[in-house]
């Protein structure tokens, strides 16, 4: 699975940063909030938005705020603390009870029977290492990522939505583009993610997030 893209970093950066409210509506509608483009730009403008829950519109500003807090880090190391950051950020304003910590106790999956594991932190930290310098693409690494985040389901909440953040900022720190699920693939990616959850075979979601998530610039000499 080869670099689809090869940027340099700042130009990944600017390109994130422009297409922020994009990216942002995408990952809020995989979460069920169904706001418009309109409207997700509108509340990160300040503005309140009839026709949505409050707490829909403080998930949208916490992804904001995710953003910003990675994009305030993209050099920092990608490790357990700066997950456990990206998962605090998205439970602020009192959506994620204890975010960033661990999870400690059993949780079902909605869609499967399958039962996620309780997460020990130093498997969580040898699991991440072990993806993190495996002799793959860039790419590759950051799909592998976003898969074991979600699977792993290392908090009460804001799994997903952390799993994003953390791989595009994997993403953009190398200049590998970004990652988002367009809204007309939001069933798709459901049933990747459940047929990975349940078979343990990540080739098909790798696949899906390879040929239709990823977007970047692709420089003329490329």
């Amino acid at each position: 699975m080869k670099d689809k893209f090869n940027m340099i970093r700042e130009d990944n950066l600017d390109y994130a940063k422009r297409n922020l409210v994009d990216s942002i509506w995408k990952t809020a509608n995989i979460e069920g909030i169904l706001a418009t483009f309109p409207q997700t730009q509108a509340i990160l403008d300040g503005l309140s938005v009839d026709g949505l829950k409050m707490d829909e519109q403080n998930q949208i500003l916490n992804l904001r705020d995710a953003w910003y807090f990675a994009f305030d880090h993209i050099e920092y190391p990608l490790d357990l603390n700066f997950i456990s950051k990206i998962n605090q950020e998205v439970g602020e304003r009192k959506q994620i009870i204890n975010a960033g910590v661990l999870r400690t106790y059993s949780v079902k999956m909605g869609g499967t029977s399958w039962i996620p594991e309780i997460p020990d932190s130093e498997q969580v930290k040898e699991e991440l290492n072990q993806i993190l310098n495996e002799d793959i693409s860039v790419t590759e690494r950051a799909i592998n990522l976003m898969a074991w985040c979600c699977k792993k389901q290392l908090f009460r909440d804001g799994n997903k939505r952390t799993a994003t953040i953390i791989t595009n900022k994997y993403l953009i720190e190398n200049g590998r583009g970004i990652l988002a699920i367009p809204q007309n693939f939001k069933i798709e990616f459901g049933e990747k993610l459940i047929a990975y959850y349940e078979t343990n075979d990540i080739r098909p979601l790798k696949q899906f997030l390879y040929d239709k998530c990823l977007d970047g610039i692709a420089y003329q000499n490329d």
